[in-house]
């Protein structure tokens, strides 16, 4: 009976799509690679909010999905990143989503302010997002800034699943559960032609990189060419540098906020609704075809070089039960 089941489920993998997004997806037994090192590009504008590289499954076994910067939604929503875990003899894949906390995401350590634990990397006030340069690559003008450093307290290493041998142990506290039960928007169309247009590529596949891809991250969704494009890195050196500093802001400082965030602002209220002055990614009532459409309720679908501030190693780490609001 047990080899019937992996028999049925190996069969359905062949023949449904392959999309982390749209649904789970199970690896017999086999545990995703290590999550490769790889420089943080620079934020392309204000609103955009950025979202770790995964390793996602296709039938050609585990693939790298670039972080790539995103544009939410819509306002005051965060993303909690998706995450192997293990359960029943098998790892399944537990999908991201957006929604107003960061949520459960395995404990793992994907690094840019996704320490294993809530979300360091900025948070919203009225209709606007608040970077926290620390731990982000923002050097562009005309955003709110602020600089938080992270107390270094999470085990150092690049575990990219949770449970089973030599997996994160890692459990929700009560707060996540109850994160997890609001209403939350599935991944953007952007995010998972970004997911496909990688499982398209065989060098993004572990069996072709031995988990070091390519492409570590990029600038935008599915712009896997370019200048800011960043390769990833070998991984057997250093994973962080023991101590980082701000890097200083952009001239123009209208709009810059460089000061600690109150408990209020990082542990405060409900997000904002949207205004008419944000555009988010998703902008049309549903897919229109181009590459835009607004986030549907979720259910249950289914690493920078050293010397750098922002890479995804914990060089800065600390623990958050959720986002910043």
């Amino acid at each position: 009976m047990r080899h019937a089941r992996f028999f049925w489920l190996a069969l359905l993998i062949l023949i449904v799509p392959v999309s982390s997004f749209a649904g789970v997806f199970i690896s017999v037994n086999i545990a995703p690679p290590a999550l490769p090192v790889y420089e943080q590009p620079p934020c392309p504008a204000d609103g955009y909010i950025w979202t770790p590289g995964y390793w996602a499954y296709a039938p050609g076994g585990y693939y790298w999905v670039p972080g790539t910067w995103v544009m939410p939604p819509t306002v005051g929503v965060l993303w909690t990143p998706g995450y192997w875990g293990w359960g029943d003899g098998v790892y399944v894949w537990h999908a991201g989503y957006w929604g107003p906390h960061i949520g459960f995401y395995g404990g793992v350590n994907y690094g840019f302010g996704y320490f294993g634990n809530g979300y360091e990397g900025g948070y919203w006030r009225d209709r606007h997002f608040y970077y926290n340069r620390t731990v982000n690559n923002v050097n562009i003008t005309n955003v709110h800034i602020y600089n938080k450093t992270v107390i270094n307290n999470v085990t150092v290493n690049r575990i990219s699943y949770n449970g089973g041998r030599g997996g994160i142990n890692a459990r929700p506290t009560h707060e996540q559960e109850m994160w997890g039960r609001e209403h939350h928007f599935e991944a953007t169309n952007l995010q998972r032609g970004h997911e496909r247009d990688a499982g398209r590529n065989r060098e993004f596949f572990a069996s072709q990189n031995h988990g070091r891809p390519p492409v570590g991250a990029t600038a935008r969704p599915r712009e896997f060419q370019g200048p800011r494009v960043m390769p990833a890195h070998d991984g057997r050196g250093p994973y962080s540098r023991p101590e980082t500093r701000p890097i200083p802001a952009p001239g123009n400082r209208d709009r810059s906020y460089d000061r600690p965030t109150s408990r209020e602002e990082m542990h405060g209220g409900r997000p904002s609704q949207p205004g008419r002055d944000y555009r988010p990614e998703n902008a049309g009532p549903r897919d229109n075809g181009r590459g835009h459409e607004n986030g549907s309720p979720h259910g249950n679908e289914g690493p920078h070089g050293i010397g750098n501030p922002h890479e995804n190693g914990p060089q800065h780490q600390g623990h958050s039960d959720h986002g910043h609001n």
